[in-house]
């Protein structure tokens, strides 16, 4: 062996000169009446829902929440959203009718506890316009907005956005459609890219103090359509000011066609059952979540993630599951493969440069606005590996079947990264 031989590289290499993307922040859905299920549990149960999702202590530090702005008439059953015009007022040019209880389908009391929390990104989100505002007269099954109702939808939004400011809540993102190329059973309403960028113009200049977030489309891929058409319209390239996609249909890859913000903004795994593990192989686990937000953030560039869903009942892929019976919960590892993210990368930081000698590990990197560092690593491989030269005052918290989080030693400036795990390094 020549003695001379250069020494081996270092498992990872950390470039603070190297800058990505901006992070606004991750975040959870709770649209379509999921609150109810938390409200209707004990006081302390409540309590240590919130704390899971918000705290950056004891859960997840979560700083997104998306709200989803009803469509249904009034008296609709769990599980529809109602409108804050439940009724035609007459036609588009008619003067409006809002009907405003201050609970929201239980929205505005989860959005003031996450306020409380500290949470400061509102994203509210029209899954579609009340159905006599469209060309099928429902609600569901796709169907377009009527162009005579432009208008009339774009005050709608905005109305609801003030809504919520009279309840001390600021809504900062706001989007008029959701999954707006696939006509889904639920509420839900078609635009084509052109469409989206008519719209954006009637809506932009009526809600100039919300950020307007476009388009949510069914997949990733399919986000581009609308990204580029946007893009290419000036008027309508000066309001959109967040582009957004979901990852069902396609999965975050590579960035979307712009320079503004883009945010992965619904996604859960498949499965049909309700599966608390961390690694075992079914892709509903809490490693498929690691690796998701992962790939959003390393290959899509991503600033915001935002999981479907907080919680829910059944046979559901939520982070937490609702025993209704009971009156308690149960938490998926998919939260704290969630929360190993958000719980250290804080809205402000900046990714950073992060590569690996090990083809092993996933990687990535950021840098607080406070100026720590924060480096997530997933080990997919079978053998662990050390890291090896850290500064003596590193924390180290490990996600895996065992471990929450759980801390680390990180001993003579090393840390051990086993294998099928997710360990989180925090640097000065």
């Amino acid at each position: 062996m020549n003695e001379a031989r250069s020494a081996e590289l270092p498992a990872i290499t950390i470039d603070d000169e190297v800058r990505h993307q901006t992070i606004d922040g991750f975040g959870i859905s709770m649209a379509f009446r999921r609150n109810e299920l938390i409200k209707a549990l004990p006081d302390d149960r409540q309590r240590e829902i919130l704390d899971l999702w918000f705290s950056p202590e004891k859960g997840a530090g979560l700083s997104i929440l998306r709200l989803g702005i009803g469509s249904g008439p009034a008296g609709s059953p769990y599980d529809q959203m109602v409108s804050i015009q439940p009724e035609d007022p007459g036609g588009p040019d008619a003067p409006p009718r809002y009907v405003w209880d201050g609970d929201d389908n239980s929205q505005v009391w989860l959005a003031r506890a996450a306020r409380d929390y500290g949470v400061r990104r509102f994203f509210a989100v029209a899954w579609s316009a009340p159905g006599y505002m469209k060309d099928t007269g429902q609600e569901r099954n796709g169907g377009r907005l009527k162009p005579e109702w432009q208008r009339a939808y774009a005050d709608y939004l905005v109305q609801y956005t003030r809504f919520y400011q009279q309840e001390g809540i600021e809504i900062t993102d706001l989007g008029f459609a959701n999954e707006p190329d696939w006509s889904a059973p639920h509420a839900s309403m078609r635009f084509t890219p052109e469409e989206a960028v008519r719209f954006v113009k009637v809506l932009g200049p009526a809600a100039p103090g919300v950020r307007l977030v476009c388009c949510e489309s069914v997949g990733w891929a399919e986000a581009r359509a609308y990204t580029s058409a946007i893009e290419a319209d000036a008027e309508a390239r000066r309001w959109a000011k967040v582009f957004s996609g979901h990852s069902y249909a396609t999965p975050v890859d590579s960035p979307l066609p712009t320079k503004r913000p883009t945010w992965m903004s619904e996604w859960h795994p498949n499965g049909r059952a309700w599966n608390e593990s961390w690694y075992d192989g079914s892709g509903s686990d809490g490693f498929t979540i690691a690796s998701a937000v992962h790939d959003a953030l390393t290959l899509g560039n991503v600033s915001g993630y935002v999981y479907w869903l907080g919680a829910s009942v059944g046979n559901t892929r939520a982070l937490l599951l609702i025993d209704e019976a009971a009156r308690t919960y149960r938490v998926s590892k998919r939260l704290w493969a969630l929360a190993a993210y958000s719980r250290f990368i804080r809205p402000g930081a900046v990714r950073i440069g992060a590569v690996s000698a090990k083809p092993a590990l996933k990687v990535s990197a950021f840098r607080n606005p406070g100026g720590s560092r924060v480096v997530e690593v997933l080990n997919t491989g079978r053998d662990p590996v050390t890291w090896a030269g850290l500064d003596m005052t590193a924390t180290a918290y490990l996600t895996s079947e065992e471990e929450s989080l759980g801390v680390v030693p990180v001993a003579d400036g090393a840390v051990t990264l086993p294998p099928r795990a997710l360990t989180t390094i925090v640097l000065p």
